[in-house]
């Protein structure tokens, strides 16, 4: 079997240096969709340095996503690339990430489940400068015919949405581009760009990143629910249910409830992400903005 479980898991955790400017952040954000109108004052504090604040999704590709990548080599990890998919992710940030860093990322394999015909491989990564930590994130990394090993199947954590209408609804257009866009921050993988290793993967044609439109939905959130502030973003949690296809439109539906009553203040952003041109087919699930 390719993944041996209790040496992947056993095996101490890898540290390696990290650093990003002004010049990935503009990046990524672009790579999300921002800059659309390019003048609007929303949109310059995503595009324009002496305007930039980081979007605390940017966890994921900080230093070029190196943290997804080192796991795919950690000891006891040998699949086939075209066989994996980003099956969730959550990200913690314990205060707003700056234009400029350099930090030491730590991680480890934290548990390897088997879900019967797949695996899903949890990577944990412990992130800090030297004011103290930065983020804390967390992948699970779908593998397809690597299950049926006899191991923990794991938990199935569900976040059912509210059964009333969604207190805010946008919609976020992906541009034909986007996803050749979003891989030059650092996910190389060919399943997003070449059409032969998509059909041999299973798909039509290239599909998006499912962290590209993680940061998009965030971004939408923060927008239009938290006032453009980053720092309110405390932690983002989600399942990805389903692929989306550049050229589509992402539908975000959002329920807002907040710690103290209506208004302003703590509280979270459960969503909801469908592709409108596919039947409203369910994209991110189990999706979680929490705020301050």
């Amino acid at each position: 079997m390719p993944i041996d479980v209790e040496r992947a898991v056993s095996a101490g955790p890898g540290s390696t240096r990290i650093s990003w400017g002004h010049k990935d952040v503009q990046l990524y954000h672009l790579g999300l969709g921002a800059g659309v109108p390019a003048t609007e004052p929303g949109e310059l504090r995503y595009t324009l340095e002496s305007r930039l604040h980081v979007l605390p999704s940017f966890a994921t590709v900080a230093g070029g996503g190196l943290g997804v990548m080192a796991g795919l080599s950690a000891p006891g990890i040998d699949v086939d690339a075209a066989s994996v998919l980003h099956g969730a992710q959550t990200v913690r940030t314990h205060r707003p990430i700056p234009v400029e860093g350099s930090a030491e990322q730590t991680s480890s394999v934290a548990a390897v489940y088997d879900k019967g015909k797949a695996a899903v491989i949890v990577l944990r990564s412990e992130t800090a400068d030297q004011d103290g930590p930065l983020w804390t994130s967390e992948s699970q990394l779908f593998v397809r015919g690597e299950g049926g090993f006899g191991g923990e199947r794991g938990p199935s954590p569900r976040t059912e949405v509210p059964e009333r209408s969604p207190d805010r609804e946008v919609r976020r257009g992906i541009r034909e581009e986007q996803a050749l866009l979003y891989r030059l921050s650092g996910d190389w993988n060919p399943l997003h760009a070449d059409p032969e290793f998509a059909r041999l993967a299973g798909f039509e044609r290239p599909i998006l990143h499912g962290l590209c439109s993680y940061g998009m939905v965030l971004k939408a959130v923060v927008d239009t629910v938290l006032d453009g502030d980053v720092s309110r973003v405390k932690g983002y949690s989600t399942r990805f249910s389903g692929v989306v296809y550049p050229g589509e439109t992402l539908r975000v539906s959002m329920w807002t409830q907040s710690e103290g009553g209506a208004g302003r203040g703590a509280g979270s952003v459960q969503l909801a992400v469908t592709a409108v041109e596919r039947n409203e087919a369910p994209v991110l699930t189990d999706a979680v903005v929490e705020h301050s």
